[in-house]
């Protein structure tokens, strides 16, 4: 066996040259997640094995190599074992802690982003979270592909606590963020939407316990490996909050104009029927063209789409969705609000303390049993150990959004969309409008 002497003068310039490059990212990185928790710094103990990989080779990680003529089977099998490790590890932190890929599945933020969407969250810039549940497969969030067998994509121990990194920003009024869906922590599998507390609601918790072959198992998830949502954040820490007449006012000032901001509205023609043509010059989805009866649609709209539609001689009326038709809102059961006339209600900021009453016990009762598990009574001050955010869809009436389940907590942030890298239309064939040239490259987090 050679000596270390002889190891040190057989490693090339290449060798140290790389061996300083990747010690140099590890130590940063070690750095960064043990921001204000130095103990983690004891990670710094394996630089020597990084080093030893590009230089000594004390562990001979490429053993198998020397097999490449004797055994060309074992060297195969070895490389391909390798290079798929390597990706598995690479994509493993790339996915946690830079960026993430994100499609968006519903139309709940038309037209600010699109059905057909796919973006590229970042994680850094509100600061990556260490993973609640480490040992998971990159790129799937919680359930294997049916073609993979199906079952949890995660091993649920160990689980580690809420920390996240260093960012460079916070959340505020007006951005777009992407969230871990706050009451996904307990799902019915044959049933996802409603959430399992709304179906707990309506159906009774016994039966939706019992019904198997209606609703499925019910599943618990941890914080990070719920389904991701995407909306608008109208709220912060700290803010109070109204929705009047659909218009949302924060700290009494109304809220900035968006332009895809849409609310559902009747359509009524002289009997004429519009075309799909006519429909998708003017914007509105396969998905969103709800026909009530002959002559009487059901469209989202915007200020500009209603503005259109009044040039057509065949719209006799454009009236706007009753709130009696958008269904009961967040907490369920204990007020008489709206979609549309909501609150006034304040988001929890870390550290205020709020004296809880009989008017709002239910409003902050899950606050404290699900996110921070501290006791909560009437008549006593409770502190916030978190900041909370209010998110809605810029589709306000097809949205389902905090008005139907609440707070977003901080540790449910997954990041914030950067770029639209693609962006397909369903609704189009090949080689006529499937792809949405003019979208990809647009940024997404306004």
């Amino acid at each position: 066996m050679k000596s270390f002497q002889e190891r040190i003068a057989e490693v090339t310039r290449k060798g140290w040259i790389a061996a300083s490059c990747w010690g140099l990212v590890y130590i940063a990185f070690v750095v960064w997640v043990a921001w204000g928790d130095w103990a983690s710094l004891g990670w710094l103990a394996l630089l020597p094995v990084i080093v030893d990989a590009f230089t000594t080779k004390f562990i001979n990680w490429s053993w198998w190599r020397k097999y490449k003529d004797t055994k060309p089977v074992l060297f195969t099998i070895c490389s391909w074992i390798d290079a798929i490790v390597f990706a598995l590890v690479a994509v493993y932190f790339i996915n946690v802690y830079i960026f993430q890929n994100y499609q968006i599945p519903s139309s709940s933020l038309e037209k600010s982003l699109r059905v057909g969407d796919f973006l590229f969250v970042s994680k850094m810039s509100y600061g990556a979270r260490v993973p609640n549940t480490p040992l998971s497969m990159p790129l799937v969030q919680h359930t294997f592909p049916a073609w993979l067998g199906g079952g949890k994509s995660f091993i649920e121990h160990p689980q580690w606590g809420y920390k996240r990194l260093k960012g460079w920003d916070s959340p505020k009024k007006g951005d777009i963020i992407v969230f871990n869906f706050p009451t996904g922590d307990t799902v019915c599998t044959l049933m996802q939407n409603p959430d399992y507390y709304t179906l707990c609601y309506y159906y009774g918790k016994d039966n939706v316990t019992r019904r198997k072959r209606v609703f499925g198992d019910i599943v618990y998830r941890p914080v990070d490996r719920r389904e991701n949502y995407v909306k608008r954040c109208v709220g912060e820490p700290g803010d109070s909050l109204q929705i009047i007449d659909g218009v949302v006012y924060t700290n009494g000032q109304i809220e900035k104009d968006y332009e895809g901001r849409q609310h559902n509205y009747y359509v009524v023609t002289d009997g004429h029927l519009l075309s799909n043509s006519y429909l998708t010059k003017l914007g509105i989805n396969q998905d969103d063209r709800e026909m009530v009866r002959s002559g009487v649609y059901l469209f989202p709209l915007t200020q500009a789409m209603i503005t259109e539609l009044r040039k057509n001689s065949h719209i006799q009326m454009i009236q706007r969705q009753p709130e009696s038709e958008g269904g009961e809102v967040y907490p369920l059961g204990h007020n008489n609000w709206t979609r549309d006339n909501y609150g006034p209600i304040y988001i929890p900021k870390k550290g205020d303390k709020v004296m809880i009453t009989e008017d709002n016990y239910w409003l902050y009762q899950r606050i404290a049993n699900a996110y921070e598990h501290q006791p909560m009574q009437i008549g006593q001050e409770y502190e916030f150990r978190m900041n909370y955010y209010w998110g809605m869809g810029d589709n306000r009436h097809k949205s389902a959004d905090s008005r139907y389940w609440g707070f977003i907590p901080e540790d449910h942030i997954v990041g914030r969309p950067i770029f639209i890298w693609l962006s397909i239309e369903k609704d189009n064939p090949w080689f006529r409008g499937h792809i949405r040239w003019n979208r990809i490259g647009k940024k997404a987090w306004e």
